[in-house]
């Protein structure tokens, strides 16, 4: 946030932006958006429809809490896989910023390692009872 600040008001003051603060705004949106994966899922902080949790039997909330988390754990190691390999492309051909050159490899596999994180977490969520969630949490949707 400093960052564009200062890049805005140089800009708009000075006329004269901060070389490079795309890219690193860039590639911190990335850092903080996948560290907070692992942690969002853990806590169950995801999107909640919860409506109907009141009415249906405890074995359908069971049956569900499995059944998402089996999903989300599914998604995100299959994306885990994905970021690998493009990060293996990226790390082979020398894929950069284009203007700071700085390599984009190191960032895909930083990705990649949380994305698997969270889907191993989401793999242990499965036999967490929903009932057994704090209160201001759910089941992931």
């Amino acid at each position: 946030m400093a960052l564009t600040f200062f890049d805005v008001g140089g800009r708009k003051l000075l006329s004269h932006s901060i070389p490079g603060s795309l890219e690193l705004t860039e590639l911190l949106m990335v850092v903080v958006i996948f560290a907070s994966l692992p942690l969002v899922s853990n806590r169950g902080e995801h999107v909640v429809f919860d409506s109907l949790d009141s009415v249906w039997p405890e074995w359908v909330l069971k049956l569900q809490n499995v059944l998402v988390h089996l999903l989300c754990a599914a998604c995100m190691l299959g994306l885990a896989m994905l970021m690998w390999q493009t990060g293996s492309q990226f790390l082979a051909t020398g894929e950069t910023t284009a203007q700071l050159k700085i390599l984009k490899a190191p960032f895909i596999y930083g990705m990649s390692l949380l994305c698997g994180i969270t889907g191993v977490l989401h793999l242990g969520l499965m036999i967490k009872p929903p009932a057994a969630l704090q209160e201001g949490e759910g089941v992931a949707l």
